[in-house]
């Protein structure tokens, strides 16, 4: 089986890593073929197992561009001679259109979308000419995946989809290996050491996870607390402006994208996040499962993901003193981070395994496909 997968972009984040896993699952029997629509964002491919045949082709049609008939013409010739395709969020979409124009004309293959969330630019409010974008690209499509139930929502009531097309699948992982305690030095180019506590977070650097934010939430804390953001993007500059610009760039480390994110979280003391959009963030699951508590904005579903007795560090959207207020909070006090980081555990451990998630895209994949499994 080949399953084509086209990409708003394929560096270091969420939708990537669980992309990644579960091309891994699907193992050796699966070829992929692997376009991001933002060329050389490919950073993601390094938690592919090299055992999978996976090509990145360079001369695939670009996804971005004016969707005129001839380039979605081009789009669509390029998507054939598959047995699946997959796209993923905004920078796909015109692929989408390609395919429901182009799709019966030229014998497609079954495509299933999957949108994770906004950009920046749509952090705060969604584009009424992409809510009709969306609508008419989704129209032919074998099925829509979200992870969160805000999105759910949105695509049952603002982009019109029909019930039995839109896909709730929650992010899951392999809970129990965030339940071993990594080596001080387990990350590159830092090693946690004595006395030191992290508070720390797992983002593509992208303007819309406001990262600039973290650094000034973690401003006032002791001086023997770190701030640790694990992954690669273009905002890796804008955070250290801002850690110069507060005095504290000896206490913020920026180590890069990190493949597995279980060798890592669990040196934190604190999980945090900033961003102005998320939906069902995987972090968060990771977090969880490495026994953490969650100081977040109140954002997608991440309220309604961490055990009750976290939620009260969940504070409201771009309230950045609140946010600096529950990192503090949780700083002051290891007893209550071990309550609740115990709390979180459990719960992802109920809730959020990989099993039920790895089933439910399977089941969802061959169907589109028009096969009896996934193999």
């Amino acid at each position: 089986m080949h399953i084509l997968h086209l990409h708003s972009t394929f560096q270091s984040g969420g939708k990537e890593l669980r992309a990644a896993r579960l091309i891994n699952v699907f193992g050796p029997k699966v070829r992929h073929t692997l376009v991001s629509a933002v060329p050389d964002a490919l950073g993601a491919a390094s938690a592919i197992d090299p055992q999978i045949e996976v090509a990145y082709p360079t001369d695939f049609e670009p996804l971005a561009g004016r969707p005129l008939p001839a380039r979605l013409l081009r789009l669509a010739r390029a998507m054939q001679g598959f047995d699946l395709i997959l796209t993923y969020n905004w920078g796909a979409m015109d692929a989408v259109l390609a395919h429901a124009v182009f799709g019966s004309y030229l014998s497609l293959p079954g495509l299933v979308h999957h949108e994770d969330g906004f950009n920046q630019d749509e952090a705060q409010r969604l584009k009424t000419s992409r809510n009709w974008f969306r609508r008419i690209a989704l129209a032919r499509s074998a099925g829509l995946v979200v992870p969160s139930r805000r999105l759910e929502t949105i695509a049952l009531d603002v982009w019109h989809q029909p019930r039995g097309r839109v896909h709730l699948i929650e992010n899951g992982i392999d809970t129990a290996r965030y339940t071993r305690r990594p080596k001080p030095d387990a990350l590159p180019r830092i090693v946690k050491r004595e006395g030191e506590r992290w508070v720390g977070t797992l983002a593509g650097l992208r303007a819309v996870k406001n990262l600039p934010r973290l650094v000034r939430a973690c401003a006032d804390l002791p001086e023997n607390w770190q701030l640790v953001i694990l992954g690669d993007g273009p905002e890796r500059e804008a955070i250290r402006a801002e850690a110069l610009r507060l005095g504290m760039a000896h206490r913020v480390h920026l180590p890069g994208f990190v493949a597995d994110p279980a060798q890592a979280v669990g040196l934190f003391d604190i999980f945090a996040l900033s961003s102005d959009s998320e939906q069902f963030p995987i972090s968060v699951v990771e977090a969880m499962a490495a026994g953490l508590p969650v100081a977040s904005p109140d954002v997608g579903d991440v309220a309604g993901m961490v055990a009750e007795e976290n939620r009260r560090f969940i504070v409201g959207p771009r309230d950045e003193g609140g946010l600096a207020d529950a990192i503090e909070q949780l700083a002051l006090d290891p007893a209550l981070r071990e309550t609740i980081g115990k709390a979180n555990r459990a719960r992802a451990i109920a809730c959020y395994d990989e099993a039920r998630m790895i089933a439910a895209y399977r089941a969802l994949y061959a169907s589109a496909a028009g096969l009896p499994e996934l193999a």
